[in-house]
C-alpha cells in the first residue's frame, strides 16, 4: 500500500481547515466563548500543543472561521443569484424574464437559509460577538461580510427598480435591511426553538411576504 505524504504547507492547510470545521461544529452545540483549545484538539484528534502549531491563539481560529464563512457564504449567494438570473432569462414569458432580479433575490434568500441549516454554529458565533459592547477584530470581519452582502442586495434591488418592479420612491437601503432582518428573524427563532432545520420550510413563505411588501409588479416564482 502506498502512503501519501502531504507537503508541509498542504498538511498545515488541511489541519487548519479541520480546526475551523471543528470550531463551527462545536459552536452549534455550546457557546463559542466556552469552547477551549482542548475541546478543539479533542474534536480533531490532536494534542492541545499541536493546535498552536497551526494557529497562534483561539481568537485566530475564530477569525479564520469568520473568513471561511464570508468566502463560502458569499460564493454560494453570488452563484445562486447568477443561476437564478440565467434561469429566469431563459423563460419564454417576458414577465418572467424581466423579473429576474426577484428570482435572484429569492435564490439568495433561500441559499442563505440553506447555509445556516448546514452550518448552525455560524449564527451563534456571529450573534455572540455582536453582543459584546467593545469593538473587536472579529466584529470588524462580521461588518465586512455584511458590507459585501449589502452590495449584492443593492445591486439586485437597483436592477429591479430599473425594470419597474419596485416603486420609484422605494427606499433601497430599507429594503435591504428588511431582507437581511427577515433571515435574521428566522435564524433567531430557530435557535430559540432548537429547530434550525425548520427554517428551510418557512423561508419560501417569509420571502413571499417580503416580495409582496417591496415589489409592486412581479410573477410568482
Amino acid at each position: 500500500m502506498d502512503i501519501q505524504i502531504l507537503p508541509a504547507k498542504q498538511a498545515t492547510e488541511v489541519r487548519q481547515a479541520g480546526l475551523i470545521a471543528a470550531a463551527l461544529k462545536l459552536a452549534a452545540q455550546c457557546s463559542p466563548a466556552d469552547i477551549t483549545t482542548t475541546d478543539l484538539a479533542r474534536e480533531v484528534g490532536i494534542t492541545q500543543g499541536a493546535v498552536f502549531k497551526h494557529f497562534a491563539s483561539k481568537e485566530a481560529i475564530w477569525l479564520a472561521a469568520m473568513d471561511w464563512v464570508t468566502v463560502t457564504l458569499m460564493t454560494q449567494l453570488e452563484a445562486a443569484a447568477a443561476t437564478a438570473k440565467s434561469d429566469a432569462q431563459a423563460q419564454t414569458s417576458s414577465s418572467f424574464r424581466d423579473a429576474w432580479p426577484l428570482a435572484a433575490l429569492r435564490a439568495v434568500f433561500l441559499a442563505h437559509v440553506d447555509f445556516v441549516v448546514c452550518n448552525p454554529g455560524v449564527p451563534r458565533l456571529v450573534f455572540q460577538e455582536l453582543q459584546r459592547p467593545d469593538d473587536s477584530e472579529l466584529k470588524s470581519r462580521v461588518r465586512l461580510q455584511m458590507t459585501r452582502y449589502r452590495t449584492l442586495l443593492m445591486h439586485l434591488l437597483v436592477q429591479a427598480k430599473k425594470l419597474e418592479l419596485i416603486a420609484p420612491d422605494a427606499d433601497m437601503e430599507s429594503a435591504s435591511v428588511l431582507f437581511i432582518g427577515s433571515i435574521q428573524g428566522l435564524v433567531m427563532q430557530s435557535l430559540i426553538t432548537a429547530n434550525v432545520s425548520a427554517m428551510a420550510k418557512q423561508a419560501p413563505k417569509v420571502f413571499g411576504i417580503f416580495a409582496r411588501g417591496v415589489f409592486v409588479n412581479h410573477p410568482s416564482f
